[in-house]
C-alpha cells in the first residue's frame, strides 16, 4: 500500500464512534432544556432566577471549552475527556435532588464544565490518530458533527418523551447511562497517545491563565446582564463597566504568554477569527428556534412536553439528512457552497416563523415548518468544523474547537436575551413572529458576509475523498 493510498483510508468507526459517544452530551442537554424549562418553573415558580439555569451552563461552557482543549494538550485528550464525564456525573445527580433554584443553577454549572470538556478532546483524539496512522480525519469529522447535530436536533422530542412521562429531572439521569457507556468507550480506542503528558502545578497554573479567565468570566455575566436587563429595566450603567471589562480583557490576553484566548492569533488568523464570528451568529439564531419554539407550542398551542417533543421531530430527521449532504457538497464544492445552502435554509426558516407559524396553523404547516428549520444544521457545522480543522494544526485544533465551542454557548446566551427583546415575557404569536424576523434578518446578514468573504477557498482541499465512498 502506497503512503497516498494509506492517507486516503478514512479513521476507522471504533475510534471516531467511541470519541463521539460523549460529544452527544452536550446538544443533547441543551436542546432538552428547552423543553423541561417550562415544568421547572412550574416546580420553582417562574421567577427570573429560571433563566439562569440555562445560562448558568453556558456561560460554565462558554468558559470551560478553550481551557478543555488546552488540557487535553497538556495532560492527555483522554484524560480530560474522562475528567469531563466524572463532572456529568456529579452535576447530573446533584440537580435531580435540587431543593431549589440556586441548587439547580449550580448543578448545571457543574454540568455545563463537564460536557465542554468532550468535543475539544474528541477533535484532538481524532487528528492525532490520523496524524499518527496517516489517515484522512474528514469522515471521522463527519460523525462527531452527525451525532452532535442528530441528538441537538432530537433533545427536544426525547426531553418531551422524558418529561411528560417521568418529569423534568428525567432529563438529568438519562445522562448516567451515556457517561458510562462512553468511559467504557474511549477507554477501549486506541488514543490513549493523543495530547500531552501530565505536568507540573506550575506548568498548569502558568498555562490556565487564571486572571483571564476570570476576566472573561466577569466580561460574558455583564454582557448576558445587560442584555437580560433590556426586556424590562435597561441597566445602561452597565455598558461603561464592560467596556472596561473588555479593554483589560484584551490588553491581558496581548500580553499574557499563555493567553487563554489568543487575541493575537485570532488577529492573524483571519479565516479562523471570521469563521467565529459567523458560528456566534449563527448559533443565536439555532437557540431562538431551540428555545423558543417548544415554550410557544406548549404554552399557546396548549400542547403537553411530549406533543411538543414529536413536532419537533422533523428538526431531527431533515437535520440527519442534511449533515450527510453537507458533507458531500463540501466535498464537491468546497465551504462557500456548503455555508451558502445552510444559511439560506436558515432564512427561510426565518420567513416561515413569522409568517405562517400561528396558534391557529394546521400541525401539518408546524411540521413542514419544523422540516425546513433542519436544514441549516447540519450545512452550516460541516461547513464551519471543517473550515477550522481546515485552517489549524493538530496541536491548535483543540484550542480552537474549544473557542468554536465557546462562542457557540455565547450564541446560547444571545439566543436567551434574544428571545426577551423579540417575544416578550409573555409568549404569543406576535412574539414568535418578531423572533422569525430576527432569524431572517441573521440569516441575511451571514448570507451577505459568506458571499462576500475572501478567506473561503472555492473548493475543499485536494486529495480528500468523500467520506461515503
Amino acid at each position: 500500500m502506497t503512503v497516498t493510498d494509506a492517507q486516503d483510508r478514512p479513521v476507522p468507526f471504533q475510534v471516531s464512534g467511541a470519541v463521539a459517544t460523549a460529544s452527544v452530551l452536550q446538544p443533547l442537554n441543551s436542546s432538552m432544556i428547552a423543553v423541561a424549562i417550562v415544568g421547572i418553573a412550574a416546580q420553582f415558580g417562574s421567577s427570573s432566577g429560571i433563566s439562569w439555569v440555562i445560562s448558568g451552563m453556558y456561560i460554565a461552557t462558554a468558559v470551560t471549552a478553550p481551557m478543555a482543549g488546552r488540557l487535553g494538550a497538556l495532560f492527555g485528550a483522554r484524560r480530560v475527556y474522562l475528567a469531563g464525564l466524572a463532572l456529568v456525573a456529579v452535576g447530573s445527580v446533584s440537580g435531580m435532588f435540587a431543593p431549589d433554584v440556586g441548587w439547580l443553577v449550580g448543578a448545571y454549572v457543574v454540568l455545563g464544565m463537564g460536557i465542554s470538556a468532550h468535543m475539544p478532546n474528541a477533535m484532538t483524539m481524532v487528528r492525532s490518530y490520523a496524524d499518527h496512522y496517516r489517515l484522512q480525519p474528514r469522515t471521522a469529522i463527519m460523525t462527531l458533527v452527525l451525532c452532535s447535530q442528530s441528538f441537538a436536533a432530537l433533545g427536544p422530542t426525547l426531553g418531551g418523551l422524558l418529561v411528560g412521562t417521568f418529569g423534568w429531572e428525567s432529563i438529568l439521569w438519562v445522562n448516567l447511562p451515556l457517561v458510562v457507556l462512553s468511559a467504557v468507550a474511549v477507554m477501549r480506542a486506541d488514543v490513549g497517545f493523543a495530547g500531552g503528558e501530565p505536568n507540573s502545578g506550575r506548568q498548569l497554573l502558568y498555562t490556565l491563565d487564571l486572571p483571564g479567565i476570570a476576566l472573561f468570566v466577569l466580561l460574558v455575566t455583564s454582557t448576558m446582564l445587560f442584555l437580560l436587563s433590556l426586556g424590562h429595566d435597561p441597566g445602561w450603567w452597565m455598558l461603561p463597566v464592560w467596556a472596561a471589562v473588555l479593554g483589560l480583557f484584551v490588553a491581558r490576553e496581548r500580553r499574557a504568554p499563555e493567553p487563554f484566548i489568543d487575541v493575537r492569533a485570532l488577529a492573524r488568523n483571519h479565516a479562523l477569527s471570521a469563521t467565529l464570528c459567523r458560528t456566534l451568529l449563527t448559533y443565536t439564531t439555532f437557540y431562538s428556534i431551540y428555545f423558543g419554539i417548544p415554550q410557544w407550542l406548549q404554552y399557546v398551542r396548549g400542547m403537553t412536553a411530549i406533543e411538543a417533543g414529536l413536532t419537533m421531530l422533523p428538526v431531527a430527521l431533515v437535520g440527519m439528512v442534511s449533515t450527510m449532504a453537507g458533507s458531500r457538497t463540501y466535498r464537491l464544492f468546497g465551504v462557500r457552497r456548503t455555508l451558502v445552502i445552510g444559511t439560506c435554509g436558515l432564512l427561510v426558516g426565518g420567513v416561515l416563523l413569522a409568517v405562517v407559524e400561528r396558534s391557529t396553523a394546521p400541525l401539518v404547516v408546524l411540521l413542514l415548518v419544523a422540516a425546513v428549520l433542519g436544514i441549516p444544521n447540519g450545512f452550516n457545522n460541516i461547513g464551519n468544523q471543517n473550515l477550522i480543522n481546515s485552517v489549524t494544526s493538530v496541536a491548535e485544533v483543540g484550542a480552537a474547537i474549544g473557542m468554536y465551542r465557546t462562542v457557540q454557548f455565547m450564541g446560547a446566551n444571545l439566543a436567551i436575551a434574544a428571545l426577551q427583546l423579540t417575544a416578550g415575557p409573555i409568549i404569543s404569536d406576535d412574539g414568535l413572529h418578531r423572533t422569525g424576523w430576527f432569524i431572517a434578518a441573521s440569516a441575511a446578514a451571514l448570507l451577505a458576509g459568506v458571499l462576500c468573504s475572501r478567506s473561503m477557498a472555492p473548493r475543499a482541499p485536494a486529495g480528500i475523498p468523500d467520506p461515503e465512498a
